[in-house]
């Protein structure tokens, strides 16, 4: 019979009035790799939080239900708790030390020391360290996994390929170590790279290590795994052993439609768009944003329309807009109406009547200490020269004019404000992301980017905002690329959808496409059927 390392019982976890998990269960075998798949916030990263005991858990009021590791009740209130119990993570963002050796980085914390008359007076703190015996150390690991890396080199001149290896053997480490979460560790990797990765697990678990392996990658899940468990909105849809899984399947079960309830979703009515007729030709795009992966995307933006872009957390589909519109570094090629984009240069750009909508709208759209119809008015006016008016060859305010606009925004998108003069940072949420639209509106873009726009807002803000996307985009014919992580939302206001995956455009679908077409392409598979 197996034997059981990890259990858990009835998990469950809220933010607020949010529930992100509700009475998850399985079991995990020592020795076994259990595949963890789900849609954006379907509530993976929660439950591995939970699991590793990172913060955001236990200063939130903790969770309900139980983790039982080798038979124990555990509630870890840290990861150092975590890691003495012999439970470690590699996490997406990268938690290395560019001045130090590859040694230095998986042996940190763990290293070899040396007696000294000073240690046997002071202290072990006072001990030398023995790098002899730590390039040992870190070199052992670094073959256990396969990989070729100098652990004299040092980090900063590391491949990202190679970073996400040295941490896994920082990993693998540690002594007494019985379970490894790793969040999307292929991520970053070539397909060589990967390949090695997935042999290197299958090692790791036959000298008797568990593994929770977190990949958008669903074949590299069937290659690797011995049980799959499908999160979808926090719940457990699906806990089977892999081989009775196969890609389509799994796709079927994240999205949670296909057998034909919901298949359809509302779609805004369809107006004859002239293929021909493009206002926005991007071509090889590359961005370097954090935490996002922009390689080679390229795309024919048609006058217009409006062009969803999904994709999972990561794969570059919020880098695009940042890049275009220079808060990032980026390079390639944009053509907006026949001329090129200096890209990066943001006042040329938003001159061009080309506006963006940021996902970060507290930290990028919003200037949170002056009222709301400083907001509104503020782009246009410095941009375009709205709302100011002459004295005697002076250009002034014209607060009037700024008023009255921010008044109609305020009644068209239904904005609970006490006024036009109040704060923005007195507003809720889905308030602040209304007046982040109206102040792109008050330019009149001819194009608009929008990132994320029903982000962290309720159902009934999330109408106001797309029905007011719609209304620009037919009564002002403005062209509208809408980047989001809600699917069914993009299906239901987008002519045509681009799935990002990888750096790279997947393929480009129309919004009657199955959710489990998109789910293919988002785990980095290719379907047919696709508008390209």
């Amino acid at each position: 019979m197996e034997e059981v390392l990890l259990q858990a019982k009835n998990v469950g976890k809220s933010f607020g009035e949010n529930t992100v998990l509700r009475d998850v269960n399985f079991e995990l075998g020592k020795g076994k790799i259990l595949g963890l798949v789900g849609e954006n916030g379907a509530g993976k990263s929660t439950l591995m939080n939970i699991i590793f005991g990172m913060g955001v858990i236990a200063d939130t009021g903790g969770y309900d239900g139980e983790i039982l590791l080798d038979g124990k009740k555990i509630d870890f209130k840290n990861p150092i708790d975590a890691l003495n119990a012999g439970v470690g993570m590699v996490h997406q963002e990268f938690n290395l030390i560019p001045g130090f050796t590859v040694a230095e980085n998986i042996t940190l914390n763990m290293e070899e020391t040396s007696g000294s008359v000073v240690s046997k007076v002071l202290g072990s703190k006072y001990a030398i360290i023995d790098e002899k015996a730590n390039l040992t150390i870190s070199g052992n690991s670094l073959d256990t996994l396969g990989v070729d890396i100098n652990p004299q080199e040092y980090v900063s001149e590391m491949p990202v390929g190679h970073k996400q290896f040295i941490e896994i053997a920082r990993e693998i480490t540690r002594k007494d170590v019985k379970l490894i979460i790793m969040d999307e560790p292929t991520a970053v990797l070539t397909e060589t790279e990967a390949d090695i990765l997935i042999e290197a697990l299958k090692k790791l678990a036959s000298i008797g290590i568990s593994i929770i392996f977190i990949s958008h990658r669903l074949r590299e899940i069937l290659t690797v795994c011995d049980d799959i468990i499908v999160l979808r909105d926090g719940l457990v849809v699906e806990n089977k052993p892999s081989k009775e899984l196969n890609i389509d399947e799994i796709a079927r079960l994240m999205v949670g439609r296909g057998d034909g309830e919901n298949e359809k979703v509302v779609q805004k009515d369809r107006k004859a768009l002239d293929e021909n007729n493009i206002i926005m030709d991007i071509e090889n795009l590359w961005v370097d944003m954090p935490g996002e992966q922009v390689v080679d995307v390229s795309a024919k933006i048609v006058a217009g329309e409006i062009f969803g872009i999904a994709g999972l957390a990561g794969q570059g589909k919020l880098g695009i807009p940042n890049g275009i519109l220079g808060t990032y570094p980026v390079g390639g090629k944009v053509k907006f109406k026949g001329e090129d984009l200096k890209l990066g240069d943001t006042l040329s750009i938003l001159k061009r009547r080309v506006a963006f909508v940021s996902e970060d709208r507290r930290g990028v759209g919003l200037l949170l200490e002056e009222p709301i119809y400083w907001n509104v008015a503020f782009n246009a006016m410095q941009v375009q020269d709205k709302f100011l008016k002459k004295i005697m060859g002076i250009k002034f305010r014209d607060e009037a004019k700024m008023k009255e606009v921010a008044d109609e925004y305020i009644e068209t998108l239904a904005i609970k404000t006490t006024g036009s003069g109040e704060k923005a940072q007195n507003l809720s949420g889905g308030n602040q992301q209304k007046v982040c639209l109206a102040k792109a509106f008050a330019m009149e873009p001819e194009l608009l980017f929008v990132s994320e726009p029903t982000r962290g807002i309720d159902i009934g803000a999330k109408e106001l905002v797309l029905d007011a996307l719609k209304k620009t985009n037919i009564e002002d014919d403005t062209t509208i690329i809408m980047i989001s992580s809600e699917l069914e939302e993009l299906r239901s206001i987008c002519d045509r959808i681009a799935v990002i995956c990888e750096g790279k455009i997947a393929g480009i679908l129309s919004p009657d496409n199955s959710p489990e077409k998109f789910a293919l392409l988002m785990s980095g598979e290719s379907i047919e059927g696709g508008d390209n």
